[in-house]
């Protein structure tokens, strides 16, 4: 029996979805042209827009399809500071505010332009639930003149907890300062209504919600300026260029209006049976305010990697949770904002469940989840060198 339950990570796609995505294959046209094909095609499109802007809860010409959440994060971020940043005034606006624990594709965007275009990165502290501070929030937009932007999480993609988005936003706003929110985790497992929220950008992935790989969406407010990463053709507000995937179209907006099934039960049988399975793991991420699909779970004295692939030979995929590169394992950088020492870090399993996921799924997990953590831990940690007050 093979069991995923790493939906975080990617999410099966739709049987809809599927079959609205194969037999849209075969259409001709481009949506670009002007022959009755192209608008054919373009209809389609157009069509597949107005789905995803009714589950964000924007106006169709506010969706910008693009090629993933990544994009949609880069284009936001790098869009948003050059236009602060080519506005003609006198001041520059290098300062970006960002919470620690944020997501590598704004983490590395934003210290790509502090690296080539001289921006200063302002990280806003996380309490121990990993939530963005909204006192340091409020102090760095009191101390400085010179923010270009606001980006944050809406719900943390590790360890779950739901970030205060409209209370950031407001605060940002106070101050004239623009907001963008990435939202890939949070789509369609939390309620969002952009149009209510005061952001100028969000950011969401069609394939976290069972639609396909390749494709996303950036909700750009009428109001807001970006300068865009692609040129040649301006087929999506001159904000973004390149011809439109109207199959991956078609297929996201049968995704993003497919009914939400709640998955809390099956995140909180998870939680319980982790706990009585290995009583010293540690549930981390706020108890409560937290993603519906997301336990994460840190384990004394072992590598969350052991863990990962001795739970992967016995058949359930899971995910770590932290990053790691070049074969060397590496603490999680959203823990270790979150106060955790490097061995807690180490120790880390996110698990995650979906639209497919049976109670079975989740018995299964836990019935290999005690064999796999006395391995883990007999075997401890990858290098052995780490100390024991680290």
């Amino acid at each position: 029996m093979t069991v995923y339950l790493d939906h975080a990570a990617t999410t099966p796609m739709l049987p809809a979805a599927i079959e609205a995505y194969t037999a849209s294959l075969g259409i001709v046209g481009n949506p670009s042209s002007i022959h009755s094909q192209g608008q054919n095609a373009k209809r389609m499109l157009e069509e597949a827009r107005e789905r995803v802007a009714a589950s964000l809860g924007c106006d169709p010409i506010e969706v910008v399809f693009t090629s993933g959440g990544t994009e949609s994060v880069n284009l936001a971020v790098k869009g948003l500071y050059w236009a602060r940043n080519s506005a003609g005034g006198s001041s520059p606006r290098s300062r970006i505010l960002v919470p620690r624990g944020e997501h590598h594709a704004t983490i590395d965007t934003v210290e790509w332009l502090e690296r080539y275009e001289g921006a200063i990165i302002e990280w806003l502290p996380l309490d121990s639930s990993g939530r963005v501070s909204l006192d340091a929030l409020a102090a760095a937009l009191e101390t400085h003149d010179d923010i270009a932007l606001l980006t944050l999480l809406w719900a943390n993609n590790e360890v779950g907890t739901i970030q205060p988005v409209a209370e950031a936003v407001a605060l940002a706003a106070a101050h004239g300062v623009p907001a963008h929110a990435d939202a890939v985790s949070a789509y369609r497992h939390l309620p969002i209504d952009f149009a209510a929220t005061g952001l100028a950008a969000l950011s969401v992935s069609a394939h976290k919600i069972g639609g396909p790989l390749g494709i996303g969406a950036l909700a750009l407010s009428r109001t807001a300026t970006v300068v865009p990463l692609i040129h040649g053709g301006g087929q999506q507000r001159d904000v973004r260029s390149g011809t439109q995937d109207a199959p991956a179209a078609i297929a996201f907006g049968v995704a993003a209006e497919h009914p939400v099934p709640s998955l809390a039960a099956l995140r909180d049988r998870l939680v319980s049976g982790i706990r009585a399975a290995v009583p010293s793991a540690i549930l981390r991420g706020d108890p409560v305010n937290r993603l519906d699909n997301n336990a994460h779970f840190t384990f004394p004295g072992c590598e969350g990697d052991s863990l990962l692939f001795l739970l992967d030979a016995a058949g359930v995929s899971v995910s770590t949770g932290s990053a790691c590169q070049a074969g060397i394992p590496e603490p999680s950088h959203v823990l270790l904002a979150m106060g955790l020492t490097e061995n807690e870090a180490r120790g880390a399993l996110r698990i995650t469940v979906g639209h497919p996921t049976t109670p079975e799924d989740v018995d299964a997990f836990l019935a290999a989840l005690p064999g796999a953590f006395a391995r883990a831990s007999r075997a401890g940690f990858a290098d052995r060198q780490v100390r024991p007050g680290a």
